[in-house]
């Protein structure tokens, strides 16, 4: 087995052919014995804005804002739930025997594809009751998700988890401590990247970076389709 070399920072995160260097805690600040995450503020800060963006222009798409703004947060809601949900279940060996940490969401641990699904079953459902039509109120909110997934997904930047494999002398190589790293990693993932690692670090692909930039340039092509579309 390789020996790995202790680093003492544990906060650096890098990109090497960038230039970049950051030392951040993934705590933001304590309120007595409680810690605030990043990745909760980042989180609930593109939830918010996603909300804000959407509710205006609902009535552009046909839809009561009144009636739609229960779809809106049942939707949030089930996304949250459908997330967390999503990613215990996949991530299951981690919970066994510690059920109250499957609660505990302040440092990590929700899986965009059970928000989706969570989102769509109580959202819709939501519509069905206030009677809201349901294509229309997927067309404006998918400009929301895109919005809030685009920001949200920077919590995995601050809690450095959620990243792609060896990205060796890529441009946007991001350069974790080895010691950080390996916490978000199955035991696979770790086994083949540990003779990977030099001093301590490891090079890995910046995902959240790829799937900010790709949600950012799918909200500009449907923000232009949707301007000159008349509904």
């Amino acid at each position: 087995m390789k020996a790995v070399e202790r680093i003492e920072d544990l906060n650096k995160i890098s990109f090497p052919k960038l230039g970049w260097e950051f030392n951040i805690d993934p705590t933001a600040f304590k309120i007595g014995s409680l810690e605030i995450q990043w990745y909760g503020i980042i989180i609930t800060l593109g939830l918010v804005l996603a909300v804000l963006y959407c509710i205006p222009r609902m009535k552009r798409f046909g839809i009561d804002s009144d009636r739609a703004i229960d779809a809106v947060i049942g939707g949030v809601l089930g996304g949250i739930v459908g997330a967390r949900a999503y990613y215990v279940i996949a991530e299951s060996d981690e919970y066994k025997g510690n059920i109250k940490e499957i609660f505990n969401t302040r440092g990590g641990g929700l899986a965009i594809y059970g928000g989706i699904i969570g989102a769509l079953l109580v959202g819709l459902l939501i519509c069905r009751i206030r009677k809201v039509k349901a294509l229309p109120m997927l067309d404006v909110t998918v400009l929301g998700f895109l919005i809030g997934q685009g920001i949200g997904r920077w919590g995995n930047f601050f809690n450095r988890e959620a990243f792609g494999g060896f990205a060796g002398d890529g441009l946007f190589a991001m350069q974790l401590p080895w010691d950080v790293a390996v916490k978000h990693m199955s035991s696979a993932s770790a086994a083949e990247l540990l003779p990977l690692v030099e001093n301590g670090t490891i090079l890995v692909h910046p995902t959240f970076l790829y799937e900010s930039m790709w949600n950012l340039v799918l909200t500009i092509i449907i923000l232009a389709y949707t301007k000159k579309k008349k509904f």
